[in-house]
């Protein structure tokens, strides 16, 4: 009994030494490592651009420095980058465009250009292609007869927009919207086409006259007369869906019909004739708007009761799949002459 008990507090005190270890184990498991003092960020060298801020949304690589040389480079005489600027409209935006991302003629965009993006010395590469040309490319560039100041100055302002870009191959912000002139078509021929196709229903000294002034903007005249007169600038919410919302299409905002309202005859199995504009149709039901703001309505067998629909942009909507673009900006430089 001696020896037994011996033991007990033998493995007792063993239980109460491995207790203890744990305990300590724990308590140094949990004090904090000491960290070394944050290091402030690094600031980027006077006159280098400014990099926009990361964060939510601004997708990968946001707010990393720009990696390619001709980011990296400081800006360039303002006088040089100015005469550069001049030349590179008059000769360099037709193909290349105004904001760089390519022109009318198929030039390349700058923004993206790696024989942009890697030069370090303006013109190295640049001026190369611009005194040889390149004849393999699609569309091939042609060697151009400019002065090597001309062509250093024209590298400068190119290596101005790209330092001055958020992000790869993305224009930098500008003050103004550039202003481009989309009057390019013939008036005279639009004046013919007009006659030709538009005259049995629209009239210059009628329904027309002083369109332009009531719509000076050249786009929205465009997408004004193309759509009938149911495009007069951009939508919203809550715009017409077609037949199915002819009640509100019924009135023109001054209480007279709208002239483009769809509208039906229903003639009954009895011979009544009912008009009006459709306010629903389906294949089961047919709903007209009455001039007194009731509304009829008719159930659908088949072909009974007779009904016929009259759509006043129907010659619109055929015209559609027959119009060039050469026939709708003679039409649009005819329509801004009507003031």
């Amino acid at each position: 009994m001696a020896i037994t008990l011996n033991r007990l507090a033998h493995v007792v005190a063993a239980s109460g030494l491995v207790a203890s270890m744990f305990v300590v184990a724990q308590a140094d498991s949990q004090t904090p490592v000491p960290q070394p003092p944050a290091q402030p960020p690094a600031q980027p060298p006077a006159g280098a651009p400014q990099q926009p801020p990361g964060g939510r949304g601004q997708g990968r690589g946001a707010g990393a420095p720009q990696g390619f040389p001709a980011q990296q480079r400081p800006p360039g005489d303002p006088a040089v980058i100015a005469k550069g600027k001049t030349q590179y409209e008059l000769v360099c935006a037709a193909c290349h465009g105004r904001d760089l991302r390519g022109g009318d003629l198929g030039g390349p965009n700058l923004l993206r250009s790696l024989l942009v993006l890697g030069e370090v010395t303006p013109g190295e590469a640049i001026m190369p292609v611009v005194k040889n040309g390149r004849l393999d490319k699609t569309p091939p560039m042609p060697p151009l007869p400019l002065a090597d100041d001309d062509i250093k100055a024209i590298a400068e302002y190119i290596h101005s927009v790209v330092g001055k870009s958020p992000r790869q191959g993305m224009p930098p912000p500008t003050e103004a919207a550039i202003e481009l002139n989309v009057l390019v078509g013939d008036a005279a021929a639009g004046e013919q086409y007009f006659a030709a196709k538009c005259a049995s229903c629209h009239s210059a000294t009628g329904d027309l006259q002083g369109i332009a002034t009531r719509i000076p903007d050249p786009k929205s005249l465009q997408n004004f007369w193309v759509s009938g007169g149911t495009v007069a600038g951009r939508g919203g919410r809550g715009g017409g869906r077609g037949p199915s919302t002819g009640a509100g299409q019924a009135a023109d905002g001054r209480g007279a019909r709208n002239p483009r309202a769809i509208t039906a005859t229903v003639t009954t199995p009895a011979g009544e004739k009912v008009e009006g504009v459709v306010a629903r149709i389906d294949d089961f039901y047919v709903a007209l708007l009455m001039e007194d703001g009731t509304i009829r309505s008719f159930t659908r067998r088949g072909a009974v009761p007779k009904v016929e629909m009259r759509d006043p942009l129907e010659p619109h909507k055929t015209l559609l799949g027959a119009y060039t673009n050469k026939d709708m900006h003679n039409v649009t430089a005819y329509l801004a002459t009507l003031k």
